[in-house]
């Protein structure tokens, strides 16, 4: 029995609706996967309704929903959601600062960030956090189950891989590899150069500009602060600083309604992202991701009344590089 045999068992058993839920402010990787997952169970007989939380932000995520057809709603427009409807998680894992707990029943997850603390509840559970792109995992479920990759679908898997390993240089796997490949003969490699030409918007080279003014560098750490910056402009700009000469490791930060949303890169095999983030934010919110790139969230409630956000993430930054809180 495959992966996907044992899914679809679960779900034919679902009491009423079944959703497919990404992380609120859907990437490439996670509407590829998601687009995926949703025909391979239809073929299978499990219809599946695509929600997420948060209007997206991007040029490239939103120029992917017209170009593969892509059906995502937003969870406050499905009326219909309730208590007795299953979801299965894609490219995240319940509990983490960037998927809202809906009221569906969460059964399913596939993911490949690392694996959160503590019982998720699922009882299909597929998390390969050596995998640099959950649309890899999706492309596996085809071909295991040797079910033909529609032509829209494996361009858009192809690109969740580019986009998710930075083309094929950040956390990848010999799966990757070898779904890369598969799928790069089955897809239409001219909507890739167009979707690599709307990555950014007009409006994001504004933001750019002010971002890269307030760029600090100590030692082989970058810091980047971004005024109330979308979440896709936040990782994007951490990409970037993270290839400038000497520059290793970059903490990015960006003020929110309810806190502080981090960002961090690290190129270097001695320091980890995701351990990283999680000593900065210790005691005080929560963070996870991989080797080479994370994300965390910090409460407004959990910051110190007079010290400074900026002198504390330093501080704090620092002190995990001077201890040698390293990967071994």
């Amino acid at each position: 029995m495959t992966r996907l045999d044992e899914l679809v068992s679960l779900l034919r058993n679902a009491p009423d609706e079944v959703f497919i839920q990404p992380h609120n402010v859907p990437d490439p990787d996670a509407i590829a996967s998601s687009l995926g997952l949703q025909y391979l169970l239809k073929e299978r007989g499990v219809k599946a309704v695509i929600v997420y939380e948060n209007e997206m932000e991007k040029s490239n995520s939103l120029k992917m929903l017209e170009l593969f057809g892509v059906e995502m709603r937003l969870a406050s427009d499905v009326a219909s959601l309730g208590e007795e409807d299953w979801t299965v998680l894609v490219d995240v894992q319940k509990g983490n600062a960037n998927v809202t707990d809906l009221v569906t029943d969460e059964v399913a997850v596939i993911d490949h960030h690392e694996v959160n603390e503590g019982d998720s509840g699922c009882r299909f559970t597929d998390i390969r956090s050596d995998v640099g792109a959950c649309s890899s995992i999706i492309t596996e479920y085809f071909l295991e189950n040797k079910i033909d990759i529609p032509r829209n679908i494996a361009t858009a898997l192809l690109y969740g891989i580019f986009m998710d390993t930075s083309d094929l240089t950040r956390g990848v796997a010999e799966l990757d590899i070898n779904m890369f490949y598969q799928l790069y003969r089955l897809s239409d490699i001219s909507l890739i150069t167009e979707l690599k030409g709307n990555q950014i918007s007009k409006a994001d080279l504004e933001d750019y500009a002010r971002a890269f003014s307030t760029i600090e560098v100590y030692g082989e750490v970058g810091f980047l602060y971004l005024d109330n910056c979308n979440d896709s402009l936040l990782g994007a700009a951490s990409d970037i600083v993270v290839t400038i000469a000497g520059v290793d490791v970059v903490v990015a930060y960006s003020p929110r309604d309810a806190g502080i949303k981090f960002s961090l890169r690290s190129i270097i095999s001695t320091v980890s992202a995701e351990k990283m983030v999680r000593y900065i934010l210790e005691g005080r919110g929560f963070g996870g991701g991989h080797h080479s790139m994370a994300g965390g969230f910090l409460p407004g409630e959990n910051l110190e009344d007079g010290k400074s956000l900026h002198t504390f993430i330093r501080h704090r930054t620092i002190s995990y590089m001077e201890r040698g809180a390293a990967v071994k």
